[in-house]
């Protein structure tokens, strides 16, 4: 098995250039997302026909779909050859070219969600144990098989729902990183905010309420102590950075925090969810259908991540999540499709293709089915975006909603509010059936296909 994990990244590794090609590379869930120096010598065309790619997205960097698990152990064995090279050299050529790259494809929009989502892929391993965690504890505490007071209730509590108490601190060291500045002091930005201590503060005859603005103005507070930060350091002397830099930086944001960036944040946090609910009480099932079948185009760029804080401040406001049932239509849309695909075509090489994609897309993981096979057939994704509003006019109507978050599909029922668990897999059950149909009756053809011959 590492013999074949070895291979891919061989073959990967030669269509793009070699490793003295390589700038940076990096892996989330299912991409691996690579930075050539030269993107003019890369074989694009014949990566995507390597066997175990799924896919290639072009955006900031060269994002190679390979699947869940396996991009990982890929991922692994690619930076050993690179290591087995000489390294990568991240200076001249290199940040030259990432700078046209990111000059290509900027605009305000993508560039801050991308932002955003780099805060917050890496914590998604977390927020999905979590999430499960926290889900199946409460929904085995309310079906009555386990006694909410018993130490085992209390145990599974406590391991389910810690992070979501200091998630702040955690987003607060990514976003200080991801703006250049030190990961502690934007650990510290995010105490700024949660602390309970700053309870005993009143401003203004107010007193400070603990977590007001939420992950908004960790953000706030985390980006600006790391801009404080750099500045502060262009004029102190070496010698005393140590103590001066952090020092200063963490004093003027702390004031700063306080006076501006709480409430602001807490103005936003009202906003957005205020704003969502409101668009869903007035919509209903209309809402959730435009939500539900415009998702999939976000996923295709890789920005849908963005959207992590949004459904952490619904949970933190509401208690729970009615985006995200929605929003995971957009998966089951798309497995309906691939089911009907595969009962349709003839194509043995599409038919396996869709056999290695269809277990992660009912876990929640499209990724491989949109870039493997409704994508590069076209017409299949659109029916598979109509399937997806279907499933979510569903959800949307029952207000179905999550008390986390974490992979959509059938893993997603552990963390619905328990009373809702059959409504969900309903929706879900309703979003299958219609990708299938309309992409069966209107969606595909196998003269579609003959990049799979």
């Amino acid at each position: 098995m590492a013999g074949e994990f070895k291979l891919l990244a061989e073959k990967l590794l030669e269509q793009l250039g070699g490793p003295s090609n390589i700038a940076s590379y990096t892996h989330c869930m299912t991409r691996l997302r690579v930075t050539p120096i030269d993107e003019s010598i890369v074989n694009k065309t014949a990566i995507k026909k390597i066997d175990g790619v799924m896919g290639l997205v072009e955006e900031e960097t060269l994002q190679i779909i390979i699947g869940p698990g396996k991009v990982t152990k890929v991922s692994e064995e690619f930076g050993k050859l690179i290591e087995a090279a000489g390294g990568i050299d991240l200076k001249g050529k290199a940040a030259d070219k990432k700078a046209e790259i990111n000059k290509k494809n900027a605009t305000p929009f993508k560039l801050f969600l991308r932002k955003i989502a780099s805060i917050f892929i890496p914590l998604i391993p977390a927020l999905v144990a979590s999430g499960l965690i926290n889900g199946i504890t409460k929904a085995v505490i309310q079906a009555g098989w386990l006694d909410g007071e018993s130490q085992l209730a209390m145990i599974l509590t406590v391991i389910g729902g810690g992070l979501f108490s200091y998630l702040g601190i955690l987003v607060g060291i990514n976003a200080a990183k991801e703006f250049g500045g030190s990961p502690a002091l934007g650990g510290l930005a995010g105490i700024l905010i949660i602390n309970p201590a700053s309870a005993g503060i009143e401003l203004f005859g107010t007193a400070l309420l603990p977590g007001r603005g939420g992950l908004i103005g960790v953000l706030l507070a985390a980006i600006f102590i790391a801009l404080v930060e750099k500045r502060v350091r262009k004029y102190v002397p070496a010698s005393l950075d140590i103590i001066i830099t952090p020092t200063v930086s963490l004093l003027i944001t702390g004031i700063i925090t306080y006076l501006v960036f709480m409430p602001i944040g807490g103005f936003v946090s009202d906003a957005i969810t205020n704003g969502l609910t409101s668009i869903l009480d007035m919509g209903g099932a209309f809402a959730g259908f435009v939500l539900g079948a415009t998702f999939l185009p976000l996923v295709v760029t890789g920005l849908h991540q963005g959207l992590t804080p949004i459904h952490l401040e619904l949970i933190n406001t509401l208690g729970d999540d009615p985006l995200l049932p929605i929003l995971a239509m957009g998966g089951a849309g798309q497995v309906g499709a691939a089911f009907a695909i595969y009962f349709k075509t003839k194509k043995t090489r599409l038919k396996r293709a869709i056999g290695g994609g269809l277990p992660s897309g009912l876990l929640g993981i499209g990724e491989p089915l949109i870039f493997g096979v409704t994508l590069p057939l076209g017409r299949p994704f659109l029916t598979a975006c109509l399937g997806a509003g279907v499933g979510a006019a569903f959800q949307a109507s029952f207000e179905v909603a999550t008390v986390a978050i974490g992979v959509s599909g059938l893993p997603l029922a552990f963390i619905v509010n328990p009373g809702e668990v059959l409504l969900y897999l309903a929706g879900l059950v309703i979003a299958y059936i219609a990708g299938f149909v309309l992409t069966y009756l209107f969606g595909y053809n196998d003269s579609m296909a003959s990049e799979f011959e």
